[in-house]
């Protein structure tokens, strides 16, 4: 199940967001070592969790965190245009439908074919949300090797500027262009997998097959 939430004051509220940010925690500063801001010695947030974040959160029929992104729009903070705009070779992409993924998280208790399974998911949905908001493009920062995995999906993408080295990674910008053959494309690639919303998030949205 695909559940689309907007960023809340009242986070800790909602299981799903708690789940998310401890599923980041466990990834991004357990496994990765990233030096970003914990909460409570058990979820991981920052400064761009905040008002405009959205979030897509895959979860099991238990509830349990299997997936998530958050989508920041380019209009407000966020991590490309502020903190690495250097890695494009010209100003980054930016607009009312240029939005950024950032925090692609698998969770780290998945197994091999389990964690495909939601990488596979969870990008349908990144394209789905996007031909759903009207999002033309998707910005982000990759290490060189999950970069050639997003080249590999099958949609439209490009690095925006040449890697550079940065503590201890090689980083580079990227732009992914969304129309309504994306679905499509990452279909044709292998990549898609259809896409059932939480009723309960929207009256809009339905299945995406």
């Amino acid at each position: 199940m695909l559940h689309i939430l907007d960023h809340a004051a009242d986070w800790r509220e909602d299981d799903r967001l708690c789940r998310m940010f401890a599923a980041r925690k466990r990834v991004f500063i357990d496994l990765l070592k990233w030096q970003v801001p914990v909460v409570d010695d058990c979820y991981e947030r920052d400064q761009f969790d905040a008002p405009g974040a959205t979030y897509l959160v895959l979860t099991d029929p238990s509830g349990a965190h299997l997936a998530s992104a958050r989508l920041l729009p380019t209009m407000r903070p966020h991590i490309l245009g502020d903190l690495y705009p250097h890695l494009c070779e010209t100003p980054p992409p930016f607009g009312p439908t240029v939005y950024e993924i950032t925090r692609f998280c698998l969770d780290r208790r998945l197994r091999a074919p389990a964690r495909r399974e939601a990488r596979n998911r969870l990008v349908s949905a990144i394209a789905e949300f996007g031909v759903w908001r009207g999002v033309t493009t998707y910005t982000g920062v990759a290490e060189i090797g999950w970069l050639q995995q997003i080249l590999a999906f099958g949609w439209r993408c490009r690095p925006l500027g040449l890697p550079v080295a940065e503590r201890g990674a090689m980083l580079c910008a990227l732009a992914i262009e969304i129309d309504a053959a994306t679905p499509a494309r990452l279909r044709d690639a292998g990549i898609y997998r259809p896409v059932l919303v939480d009723p309960v998030d929207t009256g809009e949205r339905r299945h995406a097959a």
